[in-house]
């Protein structure tokens, strides 16, 4: 009677872990996850994702905490995000994934993992950008090479669709990840961004944004911080232009999410905003901000000037312009130095 209790026990023990977990899946809490997850996986010296794969990656999926219970027949379930590659290079914001997988055979107790998948194939992307992917059935899968380069991975590991890393905390020895299914989780998506997969995004939080950049700067070889700073670089200096410099990188990420490409090309700002540490150009502040100026006086474009992300964008850039300006005017002009 004591044996027939005890798997009956865990069992009960398992399902009612992964009804909490479900419980307590929240999007923005999902991309926070996702972030930290990244950032320790590529802190780990020695055992990080090589940069030249995910510079050649097409789509990364991040899936904190894959909850995997079990007594005889095992289940697996997790809430996490995808962040894919466009044609013209950008990663793009995070959508969300449920994973979901069973196993047979003996195995006891509770584990939490962290998941990483990195897919290296356009096909692999489309697949999952369907709706619905199963890993092992629809794409390859292969244990991901780790370290600062790829050298040392195996040809079979290079050709795979998939590239898998994993990070595990509990009694199972291994997450084997063949037969999940991978499902678009457009309810999260929904709560997220006011919209559902595939539509542009009426809201993009500070979370979203954040985990881009943070996969951009990873992707071009930055280093992984576990306290990180700020997603967008500052400019040294007055601390009034530091915070604008931030806002207005923030702000114009959150409007380039809801345009298509020729205009994000119209309203490009300078790339100092994004990268580096110096400051934009005064001249090519005006420039962009002249480009606003047309939009925001011409009645067709009604729709885009009322928007939110662009009202914040071109405050930014008004302010951030006119505190440049001001602080051109306080420096001395003299003729140019004697030739020697």
């Amino acid at each position: 009677m004591r044996l027939f209790l005890m798997p009956v026990t865990l069992l009960t023990v398992c399902f009612l872990s992964l009804g909490a977990f479900e419980a307590r899946a929240d999007p923005d809490q999902t991309v926070r996850s996702a972030d930290q997850v990244l950032h320790e996986i590529m802190a780990m010296l020695g055992s990080q994702i090589p940069a030249s794969l995910l510079s050649e990656a097409q789509g990364v999926a991040i899936i904190p905490d894959v909850i995997k219970v079990g007594f005889v027949a095992g289940v697996r379930r997790g809430h996490g995000v995808v962040l894919v590659r466009g044609n013209d290079g950008q990663w793009s914001f995070p959508q969300f994934v449920t994973l979901t997988g069973g196993s047979f055979g003996w195995q006891a107790g509770v584990q939490a993992t962290d998941v990483v998948l990195v897919f290296m194939t356009p096909k692999s992307v489309e697949g999952l950008m369907r709706g619905k992917f199963t890993i092992g059935a629809d794409a390859s899968v292969a244990a991901g090479p780790v370290g600062r380069n790829a050298a040392a991975a195996t040809d079979a590991r290079l050709k795979a669709e998939i590239l898998s890393y994993s990070r595990s905390r509990g009694l199972f020895a291994g997450l084997a990840l063949d037969g999940s299914a991978i499902e678009i989780d457009a309810a999260s998506q929904a709560a997220y961004y006011g919209s559902g997969p595939q539509e542009s995004p009426q809201q993009v939080p500070e979370s979203a944004t954040k985990l881009q950049q943070d996969l951009i700067r990873f992707t071009q070889g930055g280093k992984a911080e576990l306290n990180p700073s700020p997603t967008l670089a500052a400019p040294v200096g007055d601390s009034r232009l530091v915070t604008l410099h931030e806002a207005l990188g923030k702000n114009a990420s959150q409007l380039y999410a809801i345009v298509d490409e020729p205009w994000q090309k119209y309203l490009a700002l300078p790339e100092q905003l994004f990268e580096g540490t110096d400051s934009p150009k005064l001249e090519s502040l005006q420039y962009s901000l002249k480009q606003f100026d047309r939009v925001a006086q011409t009645p067709k474009y009604k729709g885009l000037v009322q928007r939110a992300e662009f009202q914040a964008t071109y405050k930014s850039l008004r302010e951030y312009t006119r505190e440049m300006s001001e602080g051109s005017r306080h420096q001395l002009t003299f003729p140019p130095p004697p030739l020697r």
